[in-house]
């Protein structure tokens, strides 16, 4: 038996909420994100999670999302549950979630992408796939003044330093 021990660490565990003027970053420790796929008799109606928010990623796709890491048997729980009209892949060690709030949130990130992200063309609970920058993330207006975005765990440091690096206006 090896000695060896893998120990989980959040990707964006060393770095510290960044706060400035009108605008703060953060990196809430890393929880639940499934990918919820409906076979196509179902692609319009929004599945039910118990204790997740969803999130529209296209036609029939939905993350859930939540705060706290599910334990394995909650989500056989909630795949049993979905099944036979929904498919569900647990991302929650794939992606992680950024936090952007204030009332220069929306200025920052329109520095990096094309969605148009004034209040009443992406009103609170709309989401899109897009880029920012250079990186694919998927974005959803979380309250008035905050958004988080979901990111593939490899490009989440590069993601965090391109905000920050966007957000230095309002220091």
């Amino acid at each position: 038996m090896s000695e060896y021990r893998i120990t989980h660490v959040d990707a964006l565990a060393r770095e510290r909420p960044v706060i400035r003027n009108g605008v703060s970053l953060d990196a809430p420790a890393e929880g639940t994100v499934l990918h919820l796929l409906a076979r196509s008799q179902m692609a319009e109606a929004a599945p039910s999670v118990p204790g997740l928010s969803l999130r529209a990623v296209s036609v029939g796709q939905w993350f859930a999302v939540g705060a706290s890491a599910l334990h394995h048997s909650e989500l056989e729980t909630i795949a049993a549950g979905l099944q036979p009209n929904v498919d569900v892949v647990d991302q929650s060690h794939g992606r992680v979630r950024i936090l952007v709030h204030g009332s220069n949130a929306a200025t920052v990130l329109a520095k990096g992408t094309a969605v148009d992200l004034a209040l009443s063309a992406f009103p609170v609970g709309r989401s899109a796939t897009t880029l920012i920058g250079h990186i694919a993330a998927h974005l959803t207006r979380i309250d008035n003044d905050g958004f988080e975005l979901l990111v593939l765990r490899g490009f989440a440091e590069s993601l965090w330093d391109e905000l920050a690096r966007m957000s230095l206006e309002f220091s």
